[in-house]
């Protein structure tokens, strides 16, 4: 069956297995019996260079799987890879939704192995007894490892290290010491059964003891004989016909895929294997007896033909078995001999010895068709599935080198022949390769901005694809590792790639602008190919996984591990669109015309298109719809670019006058992307894991990617067909009503923009989320432990879940769920303001900014608009959002669900929608905690504007007050302050405010303006605190002058007594400083005490002569007390004049001796 005529129903979404953090992953060293002979090539393997040999090593499994537990459930399902040359086993868990409430299960558990793994030699159980993990396995020194994880091994890393001595044993089977193991499969935790080289089978049986001395496995053999193994048959067996397998000689007898089942009876085993010489053997592994042996095509063949049809051992998987009725199993098995070929076989157990094997459908020769003709496919992989009793599924994964495709049939075994022929069913695989647009001239994105969004997209390369990519392209510049250390990787590839290019001028002197970017546009190139080449090896799938109970099927590749789920409507239309069904051949007419029309328009048409849309999607507009429509054709112009030939093909798609376009065309059409009504108002019984966030993330990104291609050129091409007619009468509008539909699509465009940018927005947040009360788990540095993921995970990841999953497959769920998140009637509730409310939250205001074109216009909404720029510090826009959220947000009694995603707490939540005053008072404390004092005093005093004066209200009318005093200090408006202080009715804060308007005064020097001020009733406080300062004041000659402040306090109140006790203090102060002496000017007689002498004599003289008097204080000196006198206007003249007469003494060099003076003779 050619390609293009399968059927698309399923579709692929690849997820890449990068652990969340380097924290999440455990490191378990594995002892081994025999040595560490590969510790030297690991340490080679740490120390070399990131090139792609290590690259592969470190990065790409030789083995993975995922095995679903039958009995236990959180986690039910686990992926293990087998990586670095089979030395490291690594298993995680792959759940994608939990019980509610359970705990998620993060970590990664890296086993490494001295000695390395067994090819097709590691098993897992689930015990039904306790709730654990049991892991098996072989390495290829025949030890036999057996593991017991305990689920809370990948939650918690203390479990980890409290458990690490009983995590595993092992054991030397005796019976591997002359043979080789190829297969290993676990029938439960206490049965192992190995094949081997010789043909024959090791069933290892769980030792029932405590004791295990002698082992924790018995041995029992089996060969192709029937009867148990005696001692010959340890020996090295070779016969004549044997297969080179490795280092290994196989025998034609050995079986290479194996699967095990009871058919429903009880005490019974049997083991359906599929050998080498293209035989199917039927085991009973309770006694060893061979039951049945069978060419795998039911052809009788002589033995000199065995090598013809030999099997080669690398396949693994040649036999599949489902069922459910007691003594009845449906089986397939493919032979890969020539072209391939499947049979279905029933086989009946009438009892533990009595099988009968029946083909069911002998008479045709079932090949099974490959994805296309044109291309040589292998057939790699299958597994059967059986969702309900009766029905069966054959899913297959072909393989072209490292290209596969899956493709699907449901069994009709009553029309076989056909079904067989044309019923296959395709998955689609997105591999197209997506590379950023070719930049423009006239494009506002340089060329180095567009292919690090396009590289660095979430989920799309891994770093480890880019560390080694980037380190390749190094070499080849013939550049060193080392210059790219200490960088980030974004800065480390713009560096490495942007030393190649060079801005040079062009022959007409004029810098060349259009050859620097052609020439960084063609470095970008080569390193995204060869990113490419390296993600296509991350891709190459190994086999399929299905999970029964889920109904859902993984494709396992060396580094991807991607999960087929079911198209959603508009999916099954687009990945068809050249084959729709018979009742949507209008509807592909439709969606097909429009992509191919915009799929000509050149880049910059596009970009033309895309700005004139973000003003539709992001602007309020006042226009009808039509005129809004002939507004986004003026302005996009992209008429100009289309040809008549573009014009043509449309006309051939939709007819006419486009007469296929109806009203109920568009409703058909606009149906694909709005939400499954089934998905909708679903209870969040089991919400999504860790793991699962990631896969439905993924899952959004594409379909974002697909739902904006299609609206996006259903919205060009509506625009298009209305204004292309020949008369007016012939115009769309007319017959269809083209405005519901235009605004039906730009409110889509309008969700998916807002998706679009949360998917491609990351964020750091904590990698194990820690229980109230407990402390944040840390690293090794003391930092929290952290991951980065979309802003779209971390703010709705919380909302995804699933209901009954039981009831309906699980790739079913997860397409309605991603459809459902991106419809635009979606019930999940994407919140640009809560998110905003989340991002401030965490510090990043910045991606809260780029939200506000989304956000609407209700008060919460604004309000938050203010909170976004007040973290940014744009104080004057979060006050003008502030005050237009006022009036919603005070006015009472209005119900609020009160989310903000713990931005505000419950006091702030109290003082909304509770008046306008208490609204103010929020503010006053939001900017006043930001230090923007100028926008404090503006809230506060709208505040005490709005707070009733009463006994109520009393401590909020001090608190305004007292902000509005300190904003009013802080922004040096003292006489707001005073004003503020005189309103003030509490004593003591209004006494601790005017000491502290006093001192702030005093500090920044405007002092005139406090001995201005009138302080009515304080005027006594204010002396007081000068006062007090003057006294402590005694640092006179660099401190601040408060005896002056002070004596022009007492001068402008006329206490000229007062004041010239201030100026006599400071006398004797700048005396004791040593100050006396000191000439400021050309007069010697000029110093700064005989200056204040004149000021004291002019204070005194001011006052009637009989109360011409003072005290002296004195000055403390060498610790004695100063005596307390009385000093009149003339002792004060005499001084003056003793001190001048002194001046003139020292500077006619007539000096006396005084008898405490003491000279110093040398």
């Amino acid at each position: 069956m050619d390609s293009s005529e399968t059927q698309y129903l399923f579709k692929e979404t690849r997820l890449n297995l990068e652990p969340p953090a380097p924290a999440s992953v455990v490191t378990i060293r594995v002892p081994s019996k025999s040595g560490g002979g590969r510790q030297q090539q690991r340490l080679a393997l740490e120390s070399s260079a990131e090139d792609e040999t290590t690259f592969k090593i470190k990065n790409l499994a030789s083995a993975s799987s995922v095995y679903h537990r039958r009995w236990h459930d959180t986690p039910r399902s686990f992926l293990w890879r087998v990586l670095e040359d089979g030395t490291l086993l690594s298993i995680r868990a792959a759940d994608v939704c939990k019980k509610d409430k359970a705990p998620d299960a993060p970590l990664v558990l890296n086993f490494h192995f001295a000695v390395p793994i067994q090819q097709g030699c590691v098993a897992f159980a689930d015990p039904e007894e306790h709730d654990a993990l049991c892991v098996f396995v072989l390495d290829q020194a025949s030890q036999l490892y057996t593991f017991t994880l305990r689920p809370d091994l990948f939650r918690k890393k203390t479990a980890v290290d409290a458990g690490l001595s009983e995590l595993g044993k092992v054991q030397s089977p005796a019976g591997l010491g002359f043979k080789t193991a190829h297969r290993l499969v676990a029938v439960s935790a206490d049965i192992l059964l190995a094949t081997v080289n010789d043909g024959g089978m090791i069933r290892f049986d769980k030792s029932r003891t405590d004791d295990t001395s002698s082992g924790l496995w018995k041995e029992s053999f089996f060969n192709v004989q029937g009867w148990a193994q005696n001692l010959r048959s340890l020996l090295p067996f070779q016969g004549k016909h044997t297969i080179r397998y490795g280092k290994v000689n196989m025998e034609y007898s050995a079986a290479t895929s194996l699967q095990v089942t009871s058919f429903g009876l009880e005490n019974a085993l049997f083991a359906i294997t599929v050998c080498l010489d293209h035989r199917m053997r039927i085991w009973n592994i309770e006694d060893g007896q061979i039951l049945y042996t069978g060419d795998l095509l039911d052809v009788d063949r002589p033995p000199q033909e065995v090598g013809k049809w030999s099997i080669d051992p690398s396949q693994a998987n040649l036999v599949q078995v489902v069922g459910r009725h007691r003594g009845q199993r449906f089986c397939a098995t493919y032979s890969p001999i020539g072209p391939g070929e499947f049979k279905f076989w029933k086989i009946i157990a009438k009892d533990s010895h009595t099988v009968m094997v029946e083909d069911m459908f002998p008479r045709n020769t079932l090949l099974p068709p490959t994805p296309s003709s044109s291309d040589i496919w292998t057939l790699a992989d299958f597994v059967l599935a059986s969702p309900t009793e009766g029905a069966v599924n054959v899913w297959t994964l072909w393989k072209n080198n490292m290209t596969y495709r899956v493709q699907r049939l449901e069994l009709d075994r009553k029309n076989m022949g056909p079904t067989w022929e044309s019923g296959w069913e395709g998955v689609y695989a997105d591999t197209a390769i997506v590379a950023a647009q070719t930049s423009g001239p006239c494009d506002s994105t340089d060329v180095t901005e567009k292919w690090l969004q396009a590289i660095l997209q979430p989920g799309r390369f891994t770093k480890a694809t880019l560390e080694t990519a980037l380190s390749i392209y190094e070499r080849g510049l013939g550049k060193s590792k080392d210059s790219s250390k200490g960088r980030g990787l974004a800065e480390s590839i713009c560096s490495v790639l942007g030393s190649t290019a060079s801005l040079e001028r062009g022959p007409s002197g004029a810098m060349d602008y259009e050859q620097f970017r052609a020439s960084s546009e063609t470095q970008w190139r080569r390193f995204y190919r060869l990113l490419i080449e390296l993600d296509r090896q991350r891709g190459e799938a190994i086999g399929l996984a299905l999970d029964p109970e889920a109904d859902m099927v993984w494709v396992v590749c060396t580094d991807l591990l991607s999960a087929i789920t079911e198209c959603s409507n508009l999916e099954r239309l687009h990945h068809n669109i050249t084959k729709p069904d018979e009742d949507q051949v209008d509807q592909a007419a439709l969606v097909g015309s429009a992509l191919a029309f915009v799929d000509g328009f050149s880049d910059n048409y596009v970009q033309l298109c895309t700005a004139v849309l973000r003003q539709e999607i992001f602007e309020e507009s006042s226009k009808t719809d039509l005129e809004r429509i002939q507004y986004f054709s003026d302005k996009a112009g992209f008429w100009r670019g289309i040809t008549d030939e573009d014009c043509a093909q449309v006309v051939d798609a939709l007819g006419t006058n486009f007469g296929v376009v109806t009203d109920d065309l568009y409703r058909s059409v606009l149906d694909l992307i709005a939400a499954p009504p089934e998905a909708k108002r679903r209870h969040l019984r089991h919400p999504l894991t860790e793991f699962g966030k990631k896969l439905v993330m993924k899952g959004v990104q594409d379909n974002i990617d697909l739902q904006w291609k299609v609206c996006f050129s259903q919205l060009i091409l509506l625009v298009h067909m209305e204004f292309e007619f020949d008369t007016e009468e012939e115009a769309l509008h007319h017959r269809v009503s083209i405005g519901p539909v235009y605004r039906e699509l730009v409110s889509a465009l309008r969700r998916l923009e807002l998706l679009k940018w949360l998917s491609r927005t990351e964020l750091s947040i904590p990698l194990f989320k820690t229980e109230k009360g407990a402390a944040p788990v840390l690293s090794k540095k003391g930092a929290k432990e952290t991951q980065v993921v979309t802003a779209l995970e971390a703010n709705v990841g919380h909302l995804l879940g699933f209901g009954n999953v039981r009831n309906e497959p699980l790739s079913f769920s997860i397409t309605e769920l991603i459809a459902n998140l991106c419809a635009p009637d979606s019930d999940i509730e994407v919140s640009p303001t809560l998110i905003q409310c989340s991002l401030v939250k965490q510090e990043r205001a910045d991606l809260a900014l780029d939200l506000a074109p989304f956000c609407d216009q209700n008060p919460f909404s604004v309000y938050i608009q203010g909170r976004v720029m007040l973290v940014l510090r744009d104080f004057e826009s979060a006050a003008i959002n502030f005050r237009k959220a006022a009036i919603g947000m005070a006015t009472q009694n209005v119900q609020s669900d009160r989310h903000s995603c713990g931005l505000l707490d419950d006091t702030e939540w109290n003082l909304l929608n509770s008046g306008q005053a208490k609204y103010y008072s929020h503010i006053v404390a939001l900017f006043e905690a930001h230090r923007a004092y100028a926008y404090v005093l503006d809230f506060a005093r709208l505040a005490v504007q709005f707070l009733n004066v009463g006994k109520s209200n009393e401590s909020a009318h001090a608190d305004m007050l007292s902000r509005l005093f300190n904003a009013a200090l802080a922004t040096s408006q003292f006489e707001l302050a005073h004003t503020s202080l005189l309103s003030m009715k509490n004593e003591a804060l209004k006494h601790s405010s005017l000491r502290k308007l006093v001192d702030k005064m005093c500090e920044t020097y405007h002092s005139h303006e406090l001995v201005s001020l009138p302080f009515p009733g304080m005027q006594q406080d204010v002396e007081t605190i000068l006062a007090q300062r003057c006294r402590n004041a005694m640092d006179v000659i660099n401190g601040f002058p408060y005896h002056q402040v002070l004596y022009a306090w007492r001068m402008k109140r006329s206490n000229y007594r007062g004041a010239a006790s201030v100026i006599l203090d400071r006398i004797q102060k700048l005396r004791h400083a040593g100050e006396g002496d000191k000439i400021d000017g050309e007069d010697v007689l000029d110093t700064p005490v005989t200056r204040h002498y004149l000021l004291l004599i002019n204070a005194l003289s001011c006052v009637d002569p009989k109360q011409a008097w003072i005290f002296d204080e004195g000055v403390e000196h060498n610790g004695e007390a100063p005596r307390r006198k009385v000093v009149s206007l003339a002792d004060i003249r005499k001084q003056y004049q003793d001190e001048l007469d002194r001046i003139a003494a020292i500077q006619n060099n007539q000096f006396g001796f005084e008898a405490g003076d003491v000279m110093e003779i040398a």
